[in-house]
């Protein structure tokens, strides 16, 4: 088994969506000082490469520690979604015969090459037909390589609205998925675990995502 980290690397000063809290990471202990090394974490639950409980968007919907473990782990697919235009929409055509109930379904954009600059903002989005169409098909964790499974800014956020009224999990911020493109296509098995903090009453918390290659 082969596996490949996900996950962008949480930095002071590093890119949030726009209103979020900025990353400060700071020592707090030293071991010059005090003996030992500690941080002190200034950020938001949305921060890096995060999942979303449907508590992010309606405080009736589940909180993060409401939702089974399941949700967070399990066979994957990964879906191509390069090429597209900035802001350029994902529409159901790309999932149509690709995805099935119980999978993890990842969007490959490519978009992940952007991050850290303001291109990165323009990236690729679901529509709420692509949306319905994968809760329709029995998908309950949804993860893509962009900011935002919505255009960012968004007045409007219906793709989030969908997935998390279906009590769905997004993941959002991730990295390296053509390396699992590539394995994909070669054949290979992929599995992914996306497990948050467990940050009670949470709309949200990091993970360290991590993609399982079967070889």
């Amino acid at each position: 088994m082969r596996l490949i980290d996900l996950s962008v690397p949480l930095r002071t000063g590093m890119p949030v969506y726009p209103g979020d809290p900025e990353v400060r990471i700071t020592p707090a202990l030293t071991v010059a000082a005090d003996g030992v090394n500690v941080l002190h974490l200034d950020l938001g639950s949305q921060t890096g490469t995060h999942v979303d409980a449907p508590a992010h968007i309606d405080d009736a919907l589940p909180t993060l520690e409401m939702l089974p473990l399941e949700r967070f782990t399990g066979r994957a697919v990964v879906v191509d979604a390069r090429g597209l235009e900035p802001r350029g929409a994902i529409g159901r055509e790309y999932f149509e015969g690709r995805v099935s109930a119980g999978l993890i379904v990842l969007i490959a954009t490519g978009w992940s090459a952007h991050w850290g600059t303001i291109d990165y903002l323009a990236h690729p989005y679901l529509t709420p037909e692509a949306a319905g169409y994968l809760i329709d098909s029995g998908v309950r964790t949804v993860g893509i390589d962009a900011l935002s499974v919505d255009p960012t800014p968004a007045h409007e956020i219906p793709v989030h609205r969908i997935l998390c009224g279906a009590h769905a999990v997004i993941a959002e911020n991730l990295t390296n998925l053509p390396e699992l493109l590539a394995a994909q296509h070669a054949g290979h098995d992929l599995d992914v675990s996306l497990f948050p903090l467990h940050l009670p009453g949470a709309d949200g918390a990091p993970v360290r995502a991590v993609a399982h290659i079967g070889m």
